[in-house]
């Protein structure tokens, strides 16, 4: 009777883990194909508004050490954009907005661009390209542009230059988009 219960009790554990495993699995999409692995959360105690349009702004100035890299603060929209419509938020209902300056700045540059100057294509083209078909704005800052030597026309094609991420995160702000720093 004994070793029936550790069996049992064995294979319980084993089947445990191997449902954990599968449960705790990333998933991409449904908006953004390649970029914005989001895990499922079954059962949230804080209920996600299915109804309400999001505004977002996230303020992206950090960029890694190597040029190789997709920045992960830019694929957090991405991941925003994925982990919602996922659970019940139609893409229509989320407005995003990226306001990039500092060290990011580099990373919204345009193949060619980012060729010259780190002798490969920006690694953050094609995630660039698919946020921007899901509708995300991209806005660089003029200042950090201009101090970082960098010329509107070296920008992907989906930028928007501003006077300044101040200026931008504030209009957006006042827009009604809530921020989400990194």
């Amino acid at each position: 009777m004994r070793s029936t219960i550790i069996v049992i009790f064995v294979a319980g554990l084993a089947f445990a883990s191997v449902a954990h495993a599968e449960s705790a699995a990333p998933a991409t999409g449904p908006v953004i194909k390649d970029f914005g692995p989001h895990y499922p959360v079954a059962a949230p105690g804080f209920v996600t508004a299915t109804e309400s349009d999001y505004h977002v702004v996230f303020d992206i100035a950090r960029s890694d050490q190597d040029a190789d890299l997709v920045n992960p603060r830019i694929e957090t929209a991405a991941r925003f954009l994925n982990m919602h419509a996922a659970n019940g938020i139609d893409p229509a209902q989320m407005h995003l907005a990226l306001v990039i300056h500092g060290a990011a700045a580099g990373d919204v540059l345009s193949d060619s661009a980012y060729k010259q100057r780190n002798g490969i294509a920006n690694p953050n083209s094609p995630l660039i390209a698919q946020l921007a078909d899901a509708g995300v704005e991209f806005i660089v800052c003029g200042q950090t542009a201009a101090y970082r030597g960098f010329s509107a026309g070296e920008f992907a094609p989906n930028v928007k230059q501003a006077l300044s991420a101040m200026t931008a995160l504030v209009t957006l702000q006042n827009k009604g988009y809530a921020l989400i720093q990194f």
